[in-house]
């Protein structure tokens, strides 16, 4: 720098503006639709998508504009994707291959997810009803808004898919397991693993830890010692289920950042990405439980959903079948409400469902 020049004359002078622009190799080019991206969770889930690259086609759809979402991405940078953000449905599902969708009330404090049912329940009709008569080739819907089985089950009903092609978000309760365990023993979250919750992603879901490892030792071999009493693992398993209620209270808003990234990566597992890493909610109609959404042993894949059933101890099979009985008792309510017809004529509104 030549003297008597400071430096911002010398930077006018010599420095000369990069045009960069953001490449990005993106799973697929088909449209993904994020339904409520107006709100805390779908704006969430909008940034996750694009910072995974999982698509260069991402619509934002909502009843309230999303249009300030949608241009603070275009304002973050990414680069060869096409944003769009709108209020009509019909221009939002238009060729739509894959939906996350968070369109529903959210949930406050004092309440539990099961106070949702019968609101986000007709949306969850809507919702179905519209997939139907605008995207009928949708690859893969994963549904998030509580009650999720139960809003997740009315959608697959009305949206005529094949079981295979819906689920919901179940994972939080898992997640939450292996961030307490984690926690208590002083570990990392990747040192803790076989954590998984199935059942209901509600009140009454069944806590799982038979399979659960902490830093390679068997949490089974740990339970009900000096370390790790059997009242302190009682407690925890009430606390995991309680997980929602502890985020309003610290943060007086439900959960989002969490949700959000647990959907997208289910998201990004059917469009071919990684694996997804915990139980998916998925429909479950067998020998034991039938017509009824449920959190199961699942694999996420481009073919769509699979599941196994979850083997575990007496107690936890008794949790499961309990969970099962409780999601019933809901399905059953929306008969009432007039939501849907009883489960004889479910096969006349889907053929899938029989």
């Amino acid at each position: 720098m030549q003297r008597g020049k400071d430096f911002r004359t010398f930077a006018n002078e010599n420095i000369r503006p990069l045009n960069i622009s953001i490449i990005m190799a993106f799973l697929t080019d088909e449209k993904l639709v994020i339904v409520g991206a107006a709100g805390m969770i779908g704006s969430n889930m909008v940034q996750t998508a694009l910072m995974m690259g999982l698509t260069s086609n991402i619509c934002l759809y909502d009843i309230f504009s999303p249009e300030g979402v949608a241009e603070e991405m275009r304002q973050s940078g990414f680069g060869d994707v096409k944003i769009t953000a709108t209020t009509d449905v019909a221009e939002a599902f238009k060729d739509a291959k894959y939906i996350i969708s968070s369109g529903g009330a959210p949930r406050k404090e004092g309440m539990t997810r099961e106070d949702l049912l019968k609101g986000n329940c007709e949306i969850a009709e809507q919702l179905g009803k519209n997939i139907k008569t605008y995207c009928p080739d949708v690859k893969h819907v994963v549904i998030i808004f509580n009650p999720a089985d139960l809003t997740g089950l009315v959608t697959l009903l009305y949206s005529g898919l094949k079981p295979s092609q819906l689920t919901t978000l179940a994972a939080l309760d898992s997640t939450r397991l292996q961030s307490a365990l984690a926690k208590k023993f002083g570990v990392m979250q990747s040192e803790v693993t076989g954590c998984a919750t199935f059942g209901g992603h509600g009140e009454q879901m069944a806590v799982f830890g038979s399979h659960v490892k902490i830093d390679g030792r068997k949490l089974t071999d740990i339970i009900g010692t000096d370390e790790f009493p059997e009242a302190e693992w009682e407690q925890m398993k009430k606390d995991v289920i309680q997980g929602g209620a502890k985020i309003i209270a610290l943060r007086r808003r439900s959960s989002f950042q969490s949700p959000a990234y647990l959907s997208v990566e289910m998201i990004r597992s059917v469009m071919g990405g990684e694996p997804f890493r915990w139980p998916a909610g998925t429909f479950v109609n067998n020998e034991k439980y039938n017509h009824i959404m449920m959190a199961m042993n699942t694999t996420l894949d481009t073919t769509g959903c699979h599941f196994t059933m979850p083997e575990g101890t007496a107690e936890e099979q008794a949790a499961l079948d309990a969970s099962y009985a409780h999601l019933c008792k809901m399905r059953d309510e929306l008969v009432t409400l007039n939501i849907v017809p009883e489960i004889s004529k479910w096969g006349e509104i889907n053929p899938n469902l029989k």
